[in-house]
């Protein structure tokens, strides 16, 4: 792995972006028309999520899909060395006056969204995005050696990343000590315990939601923002931010987990080819 890693595809990463989209071109043709990558299980989440669409109109979803996965592996080699000055030029929020408000008030954030877009560019970013200090709330990889490599690439800016083993005692630690901190949850995954997720109606499934975010938010009264990241040209991307409630004490069990199914639910309707079709995001049945 440490070969792959520092022989491979760190010195690729040095190569200009239009190149390597060049070499994501032919990547797109693999997946598309050589591998077929996940192709079953990509038709089966746009045939349940879009049953009113023609088999043609989710045909297009996929093909530009794949286009977008392979200029999304390319951002993500990139990321390994990418500038801190063009990072902050090609990845920018539209309205940072929505966190930075709560860090001149003490309070910490929670940014909730889903694996939309370039979500890595996000975790790269955070700690320079806002006054508070970025924290990403991730998913183990299996592999943990190549976990260790690209976490080292993506807290080199400054965001903290954090898993589910560690993630409770983080953030007791930063709110105990009332460091406002930026946590960024991704809350679309598959949950990994069925019985412990928020279950709702979803892009016309019954859907089991990662409640972390809203358990969090009302533990430590943080208010919650929906992020949602808009790809303004290839490899260019701004990020907007809607807040879903300052005040989660005062809410009911499930509206701030339901108000942000809602938004995702919206982003991924008005250009689905950006969302990560190719997991099995419905792998239980509920």
């Amino acid at each position: 792995m440490h070969f792959l890693f520092y022989f491979i595809l760190y010195p690729l990463s040095l190569l200009p972006l239009f190149l390597l989209y060049g070499i994501a071109g032919l990547l797109y043709v693999i997946l598309n028309y050589v591998l077929r990558y996940r192709r079953k299980v990509i038709d089966q989440n746009l045939k349940n999520s879009f049953p009113d669409k023609t088999d043609k109109e989710r045909d297009e979803i996929r093909r530009k899909y794949y286009w977008h996965l392979a200029q999304l592996a390319a951002e993500m080699l990139k990321m390994l060395t990418l500038p801190r000055r063009i990072l902050k030029r090609r990845y920018q929020c539209a309205n940072p006056e929505v966190v930075n408000r709560f860090f001149d008030d003490g309070r910490s954030v929670i940014l909730i969204s889903s694996h939309y877009n370039d979500w890595e560019w996000m975790v790269l970013s955070l700690d320079m995005q806002f006054k508070h200090h970025g924290i990403g709330v991730g998913k183990p990889n299996s592999n943990k050696t190549f976990e260790k490599l690209i976490n080292r690439a993506r807290t080199r800016y400054g965001t903290e990343v954090v898993f589910a083993d560690t993630v409770r005692d983080v953030f007791e630690d930063y709110e105990s000590k009332h460091q406002p901190c930026c946590y960024m949850m991704l809350s679309d995954q598959s949950p990994s315990n069925p019985k412990k997720c928020y279950v709702s109606d979803f892009l016309n499934q019954r859907s089991g939601f990662i409640f972390g975010a809203e358990h969090f938010a009302k533990k430590y009264d943080i208010p919650v923002i929906y992020y949602q990241v808009v790809k303004d040209r290839i490899g260019c991307y701004h990020f907007e931010l809607e807040l879903i409630t300052e005040k989660p004490l005062e809410t009911e069990h499930g509206d701030i987990t339901e108000k942000y199914i809602h938004l995702l639910e919206k982003t991924i309707i008005e250009k689905p080819q950006f969302w990560l079709w190719s997991h099995r995001r419905w792998k239980h049945q509920f």
